[in-house]
């Protein structure tokens, strides 16, 4: 990797850090475990959008990786991996097919393959399928954050390209 694409990435992943790091301190309205914004994702949907797939890839999994340990949670490090790598996958594939003027479709997409990654480590960690009662408040939750996320990032990029 050279220089300049290390240092790219290396700054996307301090962005999501910060955003992750800003959103850990909003109290969650919800009580049922799992539900946030997820603002950190902003800057995978723009990865996604703008950079190569190894490259959404390492900015993703860097962010994941550190977020877990600035958290201390290694529990939640699990489930944030398992859904991460769904959402990637689905993304890159997705961004194929779905235009970046339509990004926030792809975004919702995303979030409810993160979701789907989190319920299925909540099913392997707790060896039951009680958890799959989760999935319907988790898809509805994942689908609205990813609206909105990729709203964002689509805003974003928009305005980017402008200058």
């Amino acid at each position: 990797m050279d220089a300049k694409r290390l240092t790219r990435a290396a700054l996307l992943t301090a962005v999501s850090l910060i955003l992750f790091t800003i959103e850990s301190q909003i109290p969650y309205p919800f009580p049922i475990p799992g539900i946030k914004l997820g603002l950190a994702n902003v800057v995978t949907v723009c990865a996604v959008y703008r950079l190569s797939a190894k490259d959404a890839s390492l900015i993703l999994l860097s962010r994941i990786l550190i977020a877990g340990l600035f958290s201390g949670n290694g529990m939640a490090m699990i489930f944030s991996l398992s859904g991460g790598a769904l959402c990637i996958i689905g993304m890159l594939i997705l961004r194929k097919l779905i235009s970046e003027e339509n990004m926030w479709l792809a975004s919702a997409a995303g979030a409810m393959l993160h979701n789907t990654g989190q319920l299925i480590a909540a099913i392997a960690v707790t060896r039951t399928l009680a958890v799959l009662w989760y999935a319907p408040f988790l898809l509805l939750s994942g689908c609205l954050a990813g609206v909105f996320t990729g709203a964002a990032a689509q805003l974003i990029l928009k305005r980017s390209r402008q200058k």
